[in-house]
């Protein structure tokens, strides 16, 4: 008999067939009465299968007496409640390794998009500013060859990025909560004065309450109007409405955003603003990433219930 999973919102169809496939799958998201739902399945549900924007509340954990293992389809665990998981004994697994490179290519194409001003000057052409104003009136833009960028967070996507920084030729120093003896890259220990520093705030790091508004209005005023953040790590990480403000008064010079405080509402102040860049959390969203995830999700699964074990299980 195939084992009970609960799945809280859909995947890719490579994912839901191999789910299918091998597990009986109640879809959460589909339930027009999800507490009913829930009751009726609460019983059998032996796993749960999450993304890491969605998570796993303790509530819906605690309604599911026979809960083994949550399974996330992303990196970040921090919208499941890890404290009522190790609490109850459940098991969680994430996807890493996977999407490192995809993140940290997607933060490099954040920051050239940001400072050659790649959407703008799309937007000029389809409008038909371009054949308006002649070929050598569109704005200069800046140069991000050879700049400083300060990485918030020098895990597997802050030291992939970092790589691709030096093939820019860029300067790279970074901030955590811990220095690392063995990287080549300069550790600066206040992120204040990280920020005053560089040209580019990248951040790199996890979500959570840890880093929960890590990025202060004094670290954007660090910043300055002549720097730009870019932010591929969590909303929560960023103080949303001081960064709304230092852009709007110019404080801040620019930014590049792929995440928000309350996803998926991104502060609406955003959109008018010519000097900010905005995408709708897919920095791992590639064919081949998300299709390496969800195998991941369902290797993770199918090895829990064959051996006991998860191939990459949440400390």
């Amino acid at each position: 008999m195939k084992p009970d999973i609960l799945l809280t919102v859909p995947l890719i169809d490579s994912t839901m067939g191999q789910l299918d496939e091998h597990f009986q799958v109640h879809r959460l998201w589909e339930a027009p009465d999800r507490d009913g739902f829930v009751a009726d399945i609460a019983k059998r549900v032996r796993a749960a299968a999450t993304t890491g924007a969605t998570g796993l509340k303790g509530e819906l954990i605690e309604r599911l007496p026979k809960l083994e293992v949550v399974a996330s389809y992303g990196v970040g665990t921090d919208a499941i409640d890890l404290a009522t998981c190790m609490q109850r004994g459940v098991a969680v697994s994430n996807t890493p390794d996977v999407l490192t490179q995809e993140v940290a290519d997607f933060a490099m194409a954040l920051l050239l998009a940001s400072a050659r001003r790649i959407p703008q000057a799309d937007a000029y052409v389809r409008r038909g500013d371009y054949l308006r104003d002649g070929k050598d009136q569109y704005p200069l833009t800046r140069r991000a060859r050879g700049k400083k960028v300060g990485i918030v967070g020098l895990g597997q996507i802050g030291q992939a990025f970092a790589r691709l920084c030096l093939a820019f030729g860029m300067d790279v120093s970074w901030y955590g909560p811990r220095s690392k003896p063995d990287t080549l890259y300069r550790y600066v220990d206040d992120l204040v004065r990280l920020a005053t520093e560089v040209d580019y705030l990248v951040l790199t790091c996890k979500g959570g309450p840890e880093t929960a508004g890590l990025v202060t209005s004094g670290v954007l005023e660090a910043l300055g109007p002549k720097g730009t953040l870019v932010n591929v790590a969590r909303g929560s990480v960023v103080d949303e409405a001081a960064l709304v403000r230092a852009l709007k008064d110019g404080r801040l010079g620019a930014a590049a955003l792929d995440v928000y405080g309350d996803e998926p509402n991104a502060p609406p102040e955003l959109f008018a603003m010519e000097n900010v860049v905005i995408q709708p959390h897919v920095a791992s969203g590639t064919v081949e990433t998300r299709g390496a995830m969800g195998q991941l999700v369902v290797d993770n699964l199918r090895s829990w219930f064959a051996h006991g074990r998860l191939l990459t299980p949440v400390a």
